[in-house]
């Protein structure tokens, strides 16, 4: 099994679905957890769960979409860990229309939370990463990012953004031997999908050639894998967790 003691792993979006399992998956590993999320009440429940198995992790407000709230959580989370060796950006949300109508507030939102909200706690807490020649920035993007998909303009567009921010910053923090990847998970089994109706959801299912839609937990592996030293000559890549959705 991947071996992350001694690091410091931040998740965001770690209250539920794909950053829950993350954070359970990186703490199996050793790693110290700082959970991240609005839902407080959930994170401590998850802390809870994660000293139960032995584990450490704390639980952090933030609200990835306020420049004031990343700020706070970033202070808050660097004064206790003193630094973050693992960062988990997958936090997000989606605002769907047509884009006939949609509205700017649903595109400014989207926007704000899934790729200005990461650019903001990465540059919050990659300064410790930069000092000790060492670090893992791990982006969750969407199988959207790369296709596209009719009713989420906002989305796609956020997830496409986020690809391309992986691969610049690759490239700008490779000589610190700090590695910057992303994860694209196709149909995953979470709140969000829940939310499909049963002909949606066998509509999807007809285009994953494995058939089956994945688990958070197929994702947190992927996660924990580019977190961990045999992963350290990858960076810049996309990581397709989808079942064969899409292939490049």
């Amino acid at each position: 099994m991947t071996n992350l003691e001694g690091k410091t792993a931040l998740v965001t979006g770690a209250s539920q679905g794909i950053g829950r399992a993350c954070a359970i998956r990186l703490a199996r590993a050793g790693a110290r957890i700082a959970l991240a999320a609005r839902g407080v009440d959930k994170l401590r429940q998850l802390q809870s769960e994660i000293e139960s198995m032995g584990g450490q992790a704390q639980s952090f407000a933030l609200d990835i979409a306020s420049e004031a709230s990343i700020a706070d959580a970033a202070k808050s989370i660097l004064a206790h860990f003193g630094s973050v060796d693992i960062l988990v950006n997958n936090a997000g949300i989606t605002r769907d229309a047509l884009l006939l109508r949609m509205k700017k507030g649903d595109w400014d939102a989207v926007l704000a939370t899934n790729l200005t909200g990461v650019f903001l706690i990465t540059q919050a807490v990659l300064n410790p990463m930069v000092r000790a020649r060492w670090g893992r920035i791990i982006n969750i993007s969407s199988v959207v990012g790369e296709t596209g998909q009719a009713g989420q303009a906002n989305y796609a567009a956020s997830k496409a953004g986020l690809i391309g921010f992986t691969k610049s910053l690759a490239r700008e923090l490779a000589s610190r031997s700090i590695t910057v990847n992303a994860v694209a998970p196709g149909y995953i089994e979470t709140a969000m999908t829940a939310a499909l109706e049963e002909k949606q959801r066998q509509a999807m299912l007809t285009l994953v050639p494995l058939g089956r839609p994945g688990a958070c937990e197929e994702v947190a592996h992927a996660v924990a894998f580019l977190a961990s030293a045999e992963a350290g000559y990858i960076t810049g890549h996309v990581l397709d967790v989808n079942g064969g959705l899409a292939m490049h």
